[in-house]
């Protein structure tokens, strides 16, 4: 298993600390939002600017260390599995988002019918409903 400074290396970026840390936060799972992250890259920095997490995002991004994900009515998140077309469940309730593997395994979503002149690389696809924690409160809710 590479070390965040030889992924950062392998694709083409320097490795400096705040990339590290960032790095290393989004390794650690999840859907973040950039505040999130940055609170935790703070614990491990001391200081670091909103902004300068926005970079190091944005170049992580760029190299496919990361991915950005905007389900709607949400502020962007970033997670560290990237380029494997996976998709997300999000729940209306609490907003929990979940990783969902492409169903087929051939990225059958990549082939729409008309495709309009462009060369499909990536489809991004989001699911809805209600997780077990937030559909148990609703029933709940309906029985009271």
């Amino acid at each position: 298993m590479s070390t965040g400074a030889e992924l950062l290396r392998e694709h083409g970026l320097r490795v400096t600390r705040p990339r590290l840390a960032v790095l290393d936060v989004l390794t650690g799972g999840g859907h973040l939002e950039v505040d999130e992250i940055a609170r935790r890259v703070r614990v491990r920095l001391e200081s670091v600017s909103t902004q300068a997490v926005y970079d190091v995002l944005g170049a992580l991004s760029r190299a496919g260390l990361a991915r950005r994900i905007e389900p709607a009515g949400s502020p962007a998140r970033y997670e560290a599995r990237a380029g494997d077309n996976h998709h997300h469940i999000v729940c209306r309730g609490c907003g929990a988002i979940v990783d969902v593997d492409c169903a087929v395994g051939e990225r059958p979503c990549l082939m729409p019918a008309e495709l309009h002149g462009f060369d499909l690389d990536e489809a991004e696809i989001t699911f809805w409903g209600l997780c077990s924690p937030c559909r148990t409160r609703r029933d709940a809710d309906m029985a009271s």
